[in-house]
């Protein structure tokens, strides 16, 4: 699925015009963005989270001569998906919360 469609599936969804379906998209990604360089976190509970994570300067090799390259050091941005996304792609359910663990409670005669 590319913008437009995702634009004209937004907009069947939700009712509403291609042209502020599209508004939406574009503000949203504007947002996500500007916070995850910020260094913020953006959490979409059961979708998924991005940040932002740093990655180690390290030696590579240039595949077509084999020399040694230095890679320096960078910030890169990172999705990690909810267990609600990774469900649905996997074809599962969701795992439901466990309710927490009662205590036993021995009784005195």
């Amino acid at each position: 699925m590319n913008k437009s469609e995702l634009i004209d599936a937004l907009a069947a969804k939700t009712e509403q015009s291609k042209a502020a379906a599209g508004k939406s998209i574009d503000a949203l990604v504007e947002i996500i963005i500007g916070a995850v360089t910020k260094g913020d976190d953006v959490a979409l509970v059961g979708f998924g989270t991005f940040k932002s994570a740093k990655r180690a300067a390290r030696t590579g090799r240039n595949p077509q001569t084999g020399k040694e390259l230095r890679i320096a050091a960078s910030t890169v941005p990172k999705f990690s998906a909810g267990a609600t996304f990774k469900a649905a792609v996997s074809g599962k359910k969701a795992a439901a919360k466990k309710p927490a663990a009662k205590k036993a409670v021995a009784k005195k005669k």
